[in-house]
């Protein structure tokens, strides 16, 4: 069976893993696998991820991934923006944790190769800038392309709208964002969605992520 109830989770994320969590700010992230995952002793985690969140005063509404951030729960960030949660520049500042920016397009390209198992892509992204330090540089047709190489993870926390129970999903609008493409980038993949369904419910023109890729479900909190 592939449901689970939110205090599952802890068997399948461990103290040290490398996780990738879906969303772009507040839209398409799995707030209950996220609130819940704060709750437990897990920690020393790397995320990969689009962003932070937003920190904006005390309000807390749209921290999404932050609450991680906020809870000590990460060692490392590997993310295309930080800049509305101030929380993770503090912490970076102060080198309580790591972050390894990475241009919005490339993040979700090493992501991809990381799902369709390549060795990685060329890209001018970042060619000239900071993003080139460390990373080899090969000439085409007179042009300079950075050679980046794919990202996986033990686990992938992602949202969509609707599971049946087979593990089909349909995404909502924005709410897509990462989260396709986080599903073939990890060892364990972990799906929160609005609704759960009986199998043959879905229209099969509307799945995008099979039930193949999928491990365990998990319903959003109302």
């Amino acid at each position: 069976m592939k449901r689970i109830n939110k205090e599952e989770l802890i068997n399948y994320i461990h103290t040290g893993d490398t996780i990738m969590i879906g969303g772009f700010m507040s839209v398409g992230i799995p707030e209950t696998a996220i609130n819940q995952l704060v709750q437990t002793n897990v920690e020393n985690l790397t995320i990969i991820t689009n962003d932070t969140g937003v920190l904006a005063g005390e309000d807390q509404s749209k921290l999404g991934v932050g609450h991680l951030l906020l809870h000590r729960k990460v060692d490392k960030v590997i993310a295309s923006h930080i800049g509305m949660n101030a929380e993770t520049g503090r912490q970076m500042i102060n080198e309580e944790i790591a972050v390894e920016l990475i241009p919005q397009g490339t993040l979700a390209e090493k992501i991809h190769a990381g799902g369709s198992g390549l060795g990685g892509f060329l890209t001018p992204t970042g060619v000239g800038t900071i993003v080139e330090e460390g990373k080899e540089m090969i000439e085409i047709d007179n042009r300079q392309y950075l050679l980046e190489t794919p990202l996986k993870a033990d686990v992938a926390l992602i949202k969509a709208h609707k599971a049946d129970e087979l593990g089909n999903l349909v995404y909502q609008q924005a709410a897509r964002n990462f989260n396709p493409v986080m599903a073939l980038a990890a060892d364990t993949v972990i799906v929160e969605v609005d609704e759960f369904v009986k199998a043959g419910e879905l229209d099969p023109e509307a799945i995008v992520t099979p039930f193949v890729v999928i491990d365990k479900i998990l319903v959003k909190e109302q």
